[in-house]
């Protein structure tokens, strides 16, 4: 889900009295049944930004290779008299590509992103607009990710492991201090957000390209497009802030297979990203290889603060997270080379709406 923020003159958000010219997005992988289920409201997901306390401007529904009509039919049923709902079809698998169809919708200062297996808290788009204001030349704002639900170990366990909480105390990452302070800065993205809940200034983004097409979930790379966003920003000199007051909250999965899935892409995504900064730059292979017994340490020492925090049940999964990382760079140059054998322009003009439903 993608939401845009008006951010001119003063932060409207900050006032439960004033509305927001905020335009939402939602990446719908053929999953139409969480528009309606969503707890409440009981319209769903996309209806829990629209109630909020700084409701958007626009909300674009972006369909994800869909199967077929039903999630445009629901939009239209649930959202078809409201201006401000958009939908896209965008028939070509992948959360980036989702996340680029959306953008040419997006005409607002800034645009923030979640995912359609979430709920945003009714603060959420206005505690991420008063983060842009927090300091100069913030270009990226991430926010607080707590689970919807713990009710089996697996989800307690993707809880420990994930480390989508990045703390409850608000960050302003600066590059230059950061690099002092971080042996592997911009490479450890995953460190300053998750994809679930980050928000770009929008001509920044276009700015450094919008998303990958080759990364992210529905891609052949599984995962990495958010990481390499973040990174996007941060290699650009650009101020990142983390708000924990900006929260959502996030449906992990129940069952031990999906989880088992889930960790794999998320170890496929974590190296196809890596990847992709030295294909898009070779000379970032040789500052990589300076850092590399490090960056070893933090992704595999069950002493490092990354992995520390994992619970001792499922250890299975700490393999078939390794085997995703070993997977991930063969992964994202194979999905290269195919994007590379179509004809298709430039990663935000590959966006093909459909339609909208108003």
């Amino acid at each position: 889900m993608c939401a845009a923020c008006s951010g001119a003159g003063r932060s409207r958000w900050a006032w439960s009295t004033c509305s927001s010219p905020c335009g939402v997005s939602t990446p719908t992988p053929s999953r139409p049944s969480w528009s309606r289920t969503a707890g409440p409201p009981p319209t769903g997901r996309r209806s829990t930004v629209l109630a909020s306390a700084a409701p958007p401007a626009r909300v674009v529904v972006v369909d994800n290779a869909p199967s077929d009509e039903a999630t445009a039919a629901l939009v239209a049923e649930l959202h078809g008299d409201d201006p401000r709902v958009v939908y896209v079809r965008e028939d070509r698998p992948g959360l980036a590509r989702a996340h680029n169809a959306a953008l040419p919708h997006v005409d607002t200062p800034h645009v923030a992103f979640t995912d359609d297996d979430v709920l945003v808290d009714p603060w959420w788009t206005a505690r991420i607009e008063a983060a842009f204001a927090a300091a100069d030349d913030v270009a990226c704002v991430t926010g607080l990710i707590f689970p919807a639900e713990l009710r089996t170990p697996e989800q307690w366990w993707i809880e420990r492991a994930a480390g989508f909480a990045k703390g409850f105390e608000r960050r302003i990452v600066d590059p230059a201090v950061e690099a002092q302070r971080d042996r592997l800065f911009p490479y450890a993205a995953g460190t300053y957000g998750s994809g679930a809940n980050m928000a770009f200034t929008t001509d920044a983004l276009r700015r450094l390209g919008g998303f990958d097409d080759a990364l992210g979930a529905g891609s052949g790379s599984l995962g990495g497009d958010d990481l390499a966003a973040i990174h996007a920003v941060l290699a650009a000199g650009h101020r990142l802030v983390y708000e924990p007051a900006a929260i959502v909250f996030h449906h992990h999965h129940r069952d031990y297979e999906a989880l088992r899935r889930q960790v794999y892409g998320y170890g496929a995504g974590l190296t196809a990203y890596l990847t992709s900064l030295v294909v898009a730059r070779p000379a970032t292979a040789l500052d990589m290889a300076s850092r590399a017994a490090r960056g070893a340490r933090h992704a595999l020492a069950p002493s490092s603060p990354r992995n520390s925090r994992r619970p001792d049940t499922h250890r299975e999964l700490a393999r078939v997270e390794r085997a995703g990382m070993l997977s991930g760079p063969w992964r994202y140059v194979r999905t290269r080379h195919r994007l590379s054998r179509r004809p298709a322009p430039g990663r935000l003009a590959q966006s093909r709406p459909a339609g909208a439903a108003r």
